[in-house]
This record gives structure tokens, C-alpha cells and sequence, in this order.
């Protein structure tokens, strides 16, 4: 961590200010130390110059266990994902970051964080519950706007300070998806905004009536060196088809089912499908959310709905703003 991150950070326990002792510092990055809360008595450590919250975290210990792994296995950048990041916040631009203090809820191994970074923005928080944080940091530690804490997403350990928030493809992931996206909503200053991409329910029946129920008695109870080469296997049909026949989305006059999508994917390589694959085979908890259950957030968060579109026909993107008089989270 750098310095001036803890000028963001807060107890997640009571909300007061930290303070740094006992610290080891790297060039940049303070790699050991400690956060006390003095209030609380409790402290929490700086590990491989990761702040480390989670000894208070409520999070699902299984989902953060298989995320960790997969981030790990997967630590590589890749160029497409700028494209990617872009389609999944829209209509929030790359320009949308600029001087901002941005809030990511969920990052995995960093490549958004480095996208939002590159952008142009003031600083970006990056929380992940998962021991991918590691490889987070190891992809984001030269990028001097970029800060990586490992935390539950339902309990921020920072303050109410950022203009901008954002999670993809986590908050379905959670226990309860729409506490995660109130917390992060309570860090957003008033006239904030929060823009997130979760799965959608509409366009997704064969995954939610037979590849979620495999998934969830099944291929997330394996240990992770068996799903491996299951998700290879599934990962060759799949990159065959996407890159022949999904080449085009209507064949002899006929539109193919799951259009969208599979064109939209084959323009990957092989490897990242076979991410995409293990993605949807390993987490233990994954909600398909209705439009209706999205805009029930938005709506229940008292925020105003700018954008809620369906991506690819099978999920959802939704951008919010806090009004600017609302001063509760």
C-alpha cells in the first residue's frame, strides 16, 4: 500500500480513523505493518502491501476460496479488456473517470482496477475478500493511482469519500447481492454514482435450469485440480462453435439461440473461454437476477436510475446517481 490510502481507510467495525504503525516499507509501498483502530482496540495487518481486513469479514468462505484459486490460475492481462470493461459499464465512458475517486467492488486479479487507473482517475480503491488481492497488487503496484485492500464487500473499511463506484460480475456472487451493493452505494458521496453488471435471469434459462443446479451440487463441491481439465473440456466445443457458427448470428435465414453472447465471446482467444468456462463452474453462489430485482436496488437505495440496459441479452447493466441532497448511504 502507499501512503496516502489511508487517508481513504476506515475501522470497518466503527468507522474512525487508522493509524499506521510498525511499518516496513519497499520503494512505493509500505509491504508490513499495522492499522490500529484505536477506539476499538483492534488492528488489522499490512501483508505483501495488501491492508488486510478480513479477519471481520461475513463473506462466503467457499466463494472467496474458489475466486482466489481461479484469479491465481488466471493472473495474466490480457488487451481485450478494456473493450470488455467498457461494454460492461456503459454508458459510463473511459473519459467518466477522470479526477475521480473511484470504488471497486470486487476485483479479482485487477484488471479493471488497471482499466480505471489508466482512465485517468484520482485514485482507484480496489476490495476483493479473496487472496487474490496478491495477484492484484503484483498487476497494479507500478500504477500510482491504484490501491488493493482485501476486505468483505459488505463491510467497506473505507469513508464516504468517492465520486464514482463500480462492480462487475460480483455482486451475483454474494450471499446477498443487494447488501453488497448498498454498502458500496453508502461510500458514494451525494451525486455519486454506482454503476454495476450482474447476471440476468432473462436469456439465461439454460444456464439457470441446468448448468447453475450442475454447478451448484456439483462442479463447485470438486477440488479445483479436477475441475480443471472439465472446464477444458467444455472449453473446446464451445471455442469451436463460437469461432464457426457464431461467427454470424443469423445462419439460413434463422437467428441461433444464445446469438449475442457467443458472438460476442468468440472474439477471444482460447484461453479466456476456457476462463469464462471455470468462471461458471466454480463459485458455489451465483444469483440470475431479474430487470425487476435490479431496479428494486436502485430503488429501495434511493438512488435515480440513469441506465439499466441488458447486455448481450443475457445480463444486466445498470447505472445510478445518488441524488445530491441525500446525505444516508
Amino acid at each position: 500500500m502507499r501512503a496516502e490510502l489511508l487517508s481513504y481507510l476506515a475501522c470497518p467495525v466503527c468507522g474512525g480513523e487508522l493509524d499506521l504503525e510498525d511499518r516496513r516499507v519497499e520503494g512505493e509501498h509500505i509491504m508490513v505493518g499495522s492499522l490500529a483502530c484505536p477506539p476499538c482496540r483492534t488492528d488489522f495487518p499490512v501483508l505483501r502491501g495488501v491492508p488486510r481486513f478480513t479477519s471481520h469479514s461475513s463473506g462466503h468462505k467457499a466463494t472467496a476460496a474458489a475466486f482466489g484459486y481461479q484469479w491465481a490460475r488466471y493472473s495474466e492481462l490480457s488487451s481485450q479488456y478494456r473493450r470488455q470493461f467498457l461494454d460492461w459499464i456503459a454508458p459510463v465512458e473511459a473519459s467518466s473517470f477522470r479526477d475521480c475517486l473511484v470504488l471497486e467492488g470486487g476485483c479479482g486479479k485487477g484488471r479493471h482496477t488497471v482499466q480505471a487507473a489508466e482512465f485517468g482517475a484520482r485514485g482507484v480503491l480496489a476490495l476483493d475478500v479473496s487472496d487474490a488481492v496478491d495477484v492484484a497488487f503484483a498487476n497494479t503496484r507500478d500504477l500510482p493511482n491504484a490501491h488493493v485492500v482485501q476486505a468483505d464487500l459488505n463491510h467497506p473499511p473505507v469513508r464516504r469519500v468517492f465520486d464514482l463506484a463500480f462492480s462487475v460480475g460480483v455482486l451475483h456472487h454474494l450471499p446477498e447481492p443487494e447488501r453488497g451493493f448498498r454498502a458500496l452505494v453508502s461510500r458514494l458521496k451525494p451525486g455519486g454514482r454506482i454503476v454495476v453488471w450482474v447476471y440476468g435471469r432473462e436469456g439465461n434459462g439454460w444456464i439457470v435450469h441446468l448448468i447453475s443446479p450442475a454447478r451448484e451440487h456439483f462442479t463447485s463441491r470438486l477440488p479445483h485440480w479436477l475441475l480443471e481439465p472439465i472446464a477444458l473440456a467444455a472449453t473446446m466445443p464451445l471455442f469451436l462453435v463460437s469461432r464457426t457458427l457464431y461467427r454470424r448470428k443469423v445462419v439460413f435465414g434463422r437467428r441461433l439461440p444464445y446469438a449475442e453472447y457467443l458472438n460476442y465471446i468468440a472474439q477471444f482467444p482460447f484461453k479466456e473461454q476456457r476462463t469464462i468456462v471455470f468462471d461458471h463452474l466454480v463459485a458455489p453462489v451465483a444469483y440470475y437476477l431479474r430487470r425487476d430485482e435490479v431496479e428494486g436496488w436502485i430503488q429501495r437505495a434511493g438512488l435515480e436510475c440513469v441506465s439499466l440496459q441488458q447486455h448481450n441479452g443475457n445480463s444486466w447493466r445498470a447505472l445510478s446517481a445518488v441524488p445530491v441532497g441525500k446525505q444516508d448511504g
